[in-house]
């Protein structure tokens, strides 16, 4: 399934961006999606919601900016708890 992929790729960056500093829980998660990236943002944002759950994400607010650069998703950044 192709959102696996997407999903599982982004949640390992925010789960080693945590680890790396700190983080005892990730608050919200900003994002770009450009034209190559394959998935809506309402669908990505289903996606992890589940993916989310039990992890130190679950509950972080996902905010999403779209682009019409050739890109796909980018992590832009990350507001954690220590």
């Amino acid at each position: 399934m192709h959102e696996s992929g997407i999903i599982g790729e982004l949640m390992s960056k925010v789960e080693s961006a945590a680890r790396a500093n700190s983080a005892t829980k990730v608050v919200s998660i900003d994002l770009s999606i450009g034209l190559l990236a394959g998935i809506e943002p309402d669908h990505l944002r289903e996606h992890f919601v589940i993916a989310a759950a039990g992890t130190i994400a679950e509950g972080a607010e996902l905010r999403i900016q779209t682009t019409d650069e050739p890109t796909g998703i980018l992590l832009q950044s990350l507001d954690i708890e220590t």
